[in-house]
């Protein structure tokens, strides 16, 4: 019988791996330094990483010195803007915050992106070869108006020409579809060229403010960052089988969010379109606005994110449009520096209720580790209860099974020109899979692999 995960065992797990490690007894402690300047000083350490980047070599003096300053503080409140990641999530300040910047007048300009070109072999009766491209390009532009700051945000795929629509072979995940008939097992589905279009205002008061957030597609207050923006998640060439428990409403057709901040604080609600987007990803869809998310962030300090987030979704899946789902989320980010080497964790726990039907649960730790600005050694270990990997007419149909992934690997960058690197890397992958769907997939340990191109926009 499949059995629901212990919430205060996920609890428990994201609170000891939040916790700072007290100091020696006989150690100083130092005092706290919670002003802006701390703040600005902070961020300049992650974005002076990357001043060969910048576009705007005339303003670049002013670009600099303003890092401190308002003009690079978040587009939704009074803090650093490497807290900001994808949608309205947040991650550790201490986060690189990487990208072609700009001033342009009043306008504040960023550009970044990357692309993977991966042979990809999954291996078992399930499994099969593949060449595929993952891809994301990202601009964001904004400048202050009024009494408080404008924004916009684009974020594109090539993946609708570089991904077949039935997906790349990925064993074990499951969602969506790729001809509006058929569910997709064991295959990754492609994102849609649209990924974000969407626009904010934030108004901002010593260390509040006030912002609301619209996208047409955009993300809601559900979950942590999505993956590709996750300093772990965006080393792995390869989705999450955890996605549809964790972040996979990162794209969503209709999305409106107001939220507070307070310090380390922010609290936010959502209304958005539940659907998930269907098998033309080069449209804009549109629907009501019939589903609502809550999520609480608390960053306690430079090196730590926290979030809780709950939301009900009407009808999410295409071809099971009687089905909603009731999703919770908790997660842990952990950032990290020692010398030439920075370091970055999460452990995120995702429950789906789905009415009618089963509670389901999902944990994943995901780990990234850059040496010397060049060597990248990333791992993911997932645990996910299942109950979509069979269908009629096998007789194993709806039932649910404890499955899970260790993925490992290694990329390194080769070679530089300007802003844009380039680089090797390679993972493998063990799938665990339980007895009772063992003959499907020819052992209880099947192993894959992917070799990958990487580019990326520093």
């Amino acid at each position: 019988m499949i059995r629901p995960f212990p919430p205060a065992r996920a609890a428990w797990m994201l609170i000891l791996l939040a916790c700072p490690r007290p100091a020696p007894a006989d150690a100083t402690p130092a005092a706290p330094d919670t002003s802006a300047a701390h703040a600005g000083m902070h961020h300049d350490h992650s974005m002076m990483m990357h001043d060969h980047s910048m576009m705007d070599m005339p303003d670049h003096a002013s670009m600099h010195h303003e890092h401190g300053g308002m003009s690079m503080t978040g587009a939704y409140g009074p803090y650093p803007m490497s807290r900001e990641a994808s949608g309205t999530a947040w991650q550790p300040d201490a986060s690189p915050h990487r990208g072609l910047h700009a001033m342009r007048g009043p306008w504040m300009l960023m550009l970044h992106g990357m692309a993977d070109l991966v042979a990809d072999r999954q291996g078992g009766p399930r499994g099969a070869d593949a060449i595929f491209s993952a891809s994301m390009l990202m601009g964001m532009a904004r400048r202050p108006l009024g009494p408080g700051t404008l924004g916009f945000r684009a974020m594109m795929s090539a993946e609708p020409w570089t991904i077949p629509t039935d997906g790349y072979p990925l064993l074990l995940q499951t969602g969506e579809t790729a001809d509006g008939r058929t569910p997709l097992v064991d295959r990754q589905h492609p994102h849609d060229l649209f990924m974000e279009l969407s626009g904010s205002y934030s108004v901002q008061a010593g260390d509040r403010s006030l912002f609301v957030y619209g996208g047409l597609p955009g993300e809601p207050a559900l979950g942590p960052p999505a993956f590709m923006h996750r300093f772990a998640g965006a080393m792995i060439p390869a989705a999450p089988i955890a996605h549809h428990w964790l972040d996979s409403s990162h794209i969503t057709f209709g999305v409106l969010t107001a939220g507070a901040v307070a310090g380390g604080f922010k609290l936010e609600a959502s209304s958005f379109h539940g659907r998930e987007p269907d098998q033309d990803r080069l449209d804009l869809e549109s629907g009501a606005l019939d589903s609502h998310a809550f999520r609480l962030s608390v960053n306690p300090t430079p090196a730590v994110a926290l979030q809780v987030s709950h939301g009900r979704l009407h009808s999410p899946e295409q071809l099971e449009p009687e089905l909603d789902t009731d999703r919770t989320t908790a997660s842990a980010m952990v950032d990290g520096d020692r010398g030439d080497a920075h370091w970055e964790a999460m452990l995120a726990w995702g429950r789906n209720r789905n009415r009618p039907g089963r509670t389901l649960d999902a944990v994943l730790v995901e780990a990234g580790l850059e040496l010397h600005d060049r060597h990248h050694v990333f791992l993911r270990a997932e645990h996910v209860q299942k109950d979509e990997l069979f269908f009629e007419p096998d007789p194993r149909a709806g039932q649910a099974f404890d499955v899970g992934a260790l993925t490992a690997g290694y990329r390194i960058d080769l070679w530089r020109s300007g802003p844009v690197r380039g680089g090797l890397g390679a993972l493998g992958t063990l799938s665990q899979v339980p007895a009772g769907a063992s003959p499907a997939y020819g052992s209880g340990t099947p192993r894959s692999a992917m070799v990958f191109a990487h580019l990326e926009l520093r």
